[in-house]
């Protein structure tokens, strides 16, 4: 008996020690309870012998994008790419330069510019990202990203992505989970650089999407991208844009904004372990801070009312502390 109990006293410390050799998988978060939610629920559903284990072929994590993967302050980067592209629509088609809200963007004042209505951003949208075919516009995309830099940082959009949910994504996908983005951006837009800038491949990203039409142009087989909404994938359309692209329910979901509300309310309706986390922005030096929850100034791009910090809290959801959680924002030095 005394061998044996030896044997197992051990066994115990070997285990014990092999666990403490474990690199981090979670390096820039700094230990609490939203480091602690994530690893938990990892472990729940990873582990054969527990009672909210999930098979593989069921692990789906779905991510918000713009404010939970990157930066999306002062304004999303798509909306920048469609500021951009103006002059060369104009250039197509002149009879625009002197109509609003063109007019606008050509002049250059930002003022006039943060003070468009939704309205006139459409309008935008619809000139500038159709008219072309499929592989125009991610080769457009592409060369974008490629040059583009952000106004504060100077830095491409691509190196502006969280390093704190960098590592989320690769200790998912090391233990099976499959990673999708949803987003209310367009979905062709992110499909153009996803996988080089988050290793996740355009066939797992959901988003906004236009309509396309099969034409045989010049003799070519090609889809052109048409001026027509078919899913606007925010708010409730993010729950139905799972549905319609992956067709399984997420078992972990991740947002910013109150257009999240609804993508973890379907996530948590499933059975068993579930895992639903917000990113508020807290952190005005090291990123931005804005809400308007718990105080923080009011913003139309990612707002985060107090109702959904309450909703979050009664539903026993994770609210991410960008200040308190995260040790490190971005891979380069802050």
């Amino acid at each position: 008996m005394r061998q044996i109990l030896l044997a197992s006293a051990c066994a115990l410390l070997l285990s014990g020690a092999a666990a403490a050799s474990q690199p981090d998988p979670l390096p820039s978060w700094n230990a609490g309870p939203a480091k602690a939610a994530i690893e938990d629920f990892v472990r729940t559903t990873t582990t054969p012998a527990s009672h909210d284990f999930v098979p593989q072929a069921e692990r789906v994590a779905t991510f918000d994008q713009d404010g939970t993967l990157w930066v999306e302050q002062p304004i999303y980067s798509q909306v920048m790419y469609c500021f951009e592209r103006v002059p060369q629509v104009v250039k197509a088609h002149p009879e625009l330069a002197g109509r609003e809200p063109f007019k606008t963007v050509l002049s250059g004042n930002r003022g006039a510019i943060a003070h468009l209505r939704m309205p006139d951003l459409l309008q935008i949208a619809a000139a500038t990202l159709t008219g072309m075919t499929v592989d125009e516009f991610n080769t457009s995309v592409k060369a974008w990203i490629a040059t583009a830099r952000d106004p504060r940082w100077h830095r491409h959009y691509t190196e502006l992505t969280y390093q704190p949910m960098q590592e989320v994504l690769k200790y998912l996908r090391a233990n099976g989970y499959k990673t999708y983005i949803v987003t209310g951006g367009g979905q062709d837009f992110v499909r153009a650089y996803a996988e080089q800038t988050y290793g996740i491949p355009p066939e797992q990203i959901v988003g906004s999407v236009g309509g396309t039409k099969f034409s045989g142009k010049d003799g070519e087989p090609v889809l052109l991208k048409e001026p027509k909404l078919l899913l606007n994938d925010d708010h409730a359309g993010k729950a139905e844009g799972i549905h319609m692209m992956i067709g399984r329910r997420p078992y972990a979901a991740f947002g910013n904004s109150l257009g999240d509300q609804e993508m973890l309310q379907y996530t948590q309706a499933g059975p068993g372990a579930r895992l639903e986390m917000l990113v508020l922005h807290d952190d005005a030096k090291r990123e931005y801070a804005y809400g308007p929850a718990q105080g923080l100034r009011d913003s139309k791009v990612g707002s985060f009312p107090q109702l959904l910090y309450d909703t979050a809290h009664k539903n026993g959801w994770t609210v991410i502390s960008m200040k308190q959680d995260w040790k490190t924002i971005f891979a380069f030095p802050e």
